[in-house]
Order: C-alpha cells, then sequence, then structure tokens
C-alpha cells in the first residue's frame, strides 16, 4: 500500500477540480461542532494553520466567517489556485505538509481529513512538525483512523489512500511534542463518523 500512499499527491493534483465538484455538499456541514470546540480555545481574531485547505471550504471558509484569519497549505497547486480564487485576501501556500517549515507559530492548528492520506512513518514524524507550527497554549485538531492500519478507498476509479496509527501512539506522539490530549473520539456519530482529536499544546513550551 506504500506506492497507494505515494500516489495520494498527485491524485488530488490531477483530480482537483473533479474533487471539489463531488464533495459539495450543501446544508451537510457536520464539521461544525468539533471546529466550535477548537475555535473556543482560541483568541478572536487569531491565525489559524490548515493543513491540507483544499479549495478552503467549507472548512477554512467557516473560520474565516467566525473571524479568524487562516494560512492554508497544500499540496495541489491546483487546490490553492482554488483557495485564492475564493478568498483572494488570504494566506495560501502550494506546500508538502511533510516538510512544512514556515518559521512561525500559529494560534491553532488542523489537518482535517488530510494528516490521514499520510503513510505510518510520515504520520509519525508529522508531529514535531504540529508542535514547529503551534504556538503556547495552541489547539490542534486532526482526523485519523479508529485503530491501526490502512485502508484504500476509491476517487474516480483511482486507489485513494488512508492510514492510521493506534490511539495509544497518537497519545505517545502527541505528549512527545508538547501537546496534552483534550478529547478524542472514534468514529464520532455526529460528526459523519470522523475519529477526532483535539489537543493542546502545553502553554510552557
Amino acid at each position: 500500500m506504500t506506492r497507494d500512499a505515494e500516489r495520494i499527491v498527485g491524485l488530488y493534483e490531477r483530480c482537483a477540480r473533479e474533487w471539489v465538484g463531488d464533495r459539495a455538499r450543501p446544508g451537510k456541514f457536520f464539521e461544525r461542532g468539533w471546529l466550535d470546540r477548537f475555535t473556543a480555545m482560541i483568541p478572536a481574531g487569531d491565525t489559524i494553520l490548515d493543513l491540507g485547505c483544499g479549495p478552503a471550504k467549507p472548512m477554512a471558509a467557516y473560520l474565516l466567517a467566525q473571524g479568524f484569519d487562516v494560512c492554508g497549505v497544500d499540496s495541489s497547486p491546483t487546490m490553492i489556485s482554488l483557495a485564492r480564487a475564493n478568498f483572494p485576501d488570504r494566506e495560501w501556500i502550494a506546500a508538502d505538509m511533510r516538510t512544512l517549515a514556515l518559521g512561525k507559530r500559529f494560534a491553532g492548528v488542523m489537518a482535517w481529513d488530510s494528516f490521514f492520506h499520510l503513510d505510518f512513518d510520515d504520520q509519525r514524524r508529522m508531529f514535531p512538525i504540529f508542535r514547529d507550527h503551534a504556538a503556547p497554549g495552541a489547539p490542534l485538531l486532526f482526523t485519523s483512523g479508529p485503530r491501526h492500519g490502512e485502508a484504500i478507498g476509491d476517487f474516480r476509479g483511482e486507489p485513494l489512500y488512508h492510514a492510521s496509527l493506534a490511539p495509544d501512539e497518537y497519545r505517545s506522539l502527541l505528549a512527545a511534542s508538547e501537546f496534552d490530549v483534550v478529547d478524542f473520539v472514534p468514529e464520532d456519530p455526529s460528526c459523519g463518523r470522523h475519529t477526532v482529536w483535539l489537543a493542546r499544546r502545553t502553554q510552557d513550551s
């Protein structure tokens, strides 16, 4: 399955416009509850780093509507161009989250439905990157699978890779990178059965 993981960046770039069309779901914004918990931990008006931002809708759009600023990162230049078209006055960066080094910290960091496309080792290497981009006290929101394993979905006939570490390993990685777990809900029925992590960087980091 490693080869399928390596194809993810190219898949999202080739199919960016189709992905946006296929994922349009007006009136079905089930992520709102988790985003509200996440933003309740962030000072009003501060900047959130959105890793795997896609076209900036619906997630970043919701954050902007709540009065927060957003810096979005996506490996697909086409996704970034769509985000810029949607919100031209914000910062959108075409970059691979696995090698991200922006040299600044944010009031919140999120990797919703993006981090879980990385393979096991790349996921492990992301936690210092989360830490390096999170200000003291900043929340971290990401989705994973409920247990250790790999799964292959399908997007327009192409394999769509997902992976997850075990919950105990995520807890260890978070602790090692100076994050405390706030909540973990596997297969949350109120959120489209997403498995969601909410953590917070320690204040004295």
